[in-house]
């Protein structure tokens, strides 16, 4: 793994995707929390991470968090629901205690569940999500022991990100895999009103997304709630808030090529970013 010399001052917070997605959390966390230092990375080149493996993505997740962990990050977001789905929980009991009990790693699943609840009306939410996440069934986990009278239809859609990783989110071919997806979601349960996007691409397809839902359903992007999640976090732990460094910096660690990652650095966040190529091992 590569070092990064830093001063002692320097303790971003870490945000961690398999792919680019994850850019759509940081840059709505960035604008509410904008003083302090952010170190993203991508594993671009090991993307979409949905279709792999418990252990593979397990074993994936937990390098890209000793990685910001080793550029000075004393606290990570998993900026991605299949990591947080499936790696989460174990890297928190079992790697922090003996990697740095005072480091944390967060994900983007419980900030999402806390917010439904008092979204829904009719207590039928829908969930469209890539295969590892639907399948790993930590939204329903966490949605029972949230608000055990709320129903949940999950639906994979494993196009989707592929869609938006190739720049075919605007396209007349996702029309198709939009519509199919949605459809297949609402005729499973029409008494749906509160859908959650379970996945950080998923906000790039919302032009179509928002052809196909019926009127009056209500969509639950992840940015909003865990940037205001974080900042509650800040608020109760102090500590942690003070060991984050404020410097309002940007670096983005991509495993693939930092031209691509630019370019759709420019597509998920609407700015520009500073770009390293790192080698995960």
């Amino acid at each position: 793994m590569l070092q990064m010399t830093t001063s002692n001052s320097y303790s971003p917070i870490g945000v961690f995707d398999s792919g680019y997605g994850g850019l759509t959390i940081l840059r709505q966390i960035r604008q509410l929390l904008p003083q302090y230092d952010y170190l993203y990375l991508g594993d671009n080149a090991r993307a979409p991470y949905g279709s792999h493996s418990f252990e593979v993505i397990y074993q994936y997740t937990l390098q890209a968090v000793k990685v910001l962990f080793e550029r000075g990050c004393r606290l990570v977001i998993l900026a991605c629901n299949t990591a947080s789905a499936k790696a989460l929980r174990t890297i928190q009991q079992l790697d922090l205690p003996q990697i740095d009990a005072d480091r944390r790693v967060l994900g983007v699943i419980r900030p999402t569940v806390e917010a439904i609840g008092p979204l829904t009306k009719t207590r039928h939410v829908g969930l469209l999500a890539t295969v590892g996440t639907v399948n790993s069934g930590s939204y329903g986990m966490e949605i029972h022991k949230l608000w055990p009278d709320v129903q949940l239809t999950a639906v994979a859609c494993p196009m989707w990100v592929p869609l938006v990783e190739n720049y075919e989110f605007d396209s007349p071919g996702a029309d198709y895999f939009v519509q199919k997806r949605i459809g297949e979601l609402f005729r499973a349960d029409p008494d749906i009103d509160t859908l959650i996007l379970g996945c950080t691409h998923y906000p790039l397809l919302m032009n179509k997304i928002v052809k196909y839902i019926p009127t009056g359903v209500r969509i639950v992007t992840q940015g909003e709630y865990v940037a205001k999640s974080l900042a509650d976090y800040l608020g109760r732990h102090p500590n942690m808030a003070a060991a984050c460094s404020t410097g309002s910096t940007l670096h983005c660690l991509t495993t693939e090529s930092p031209e691509k990652f630019h370019e759709s650095a420019t597509l998920f966040m609407h700015e520009e970013a500073e770009v390293e190529k790192i080698v995960i091992e």
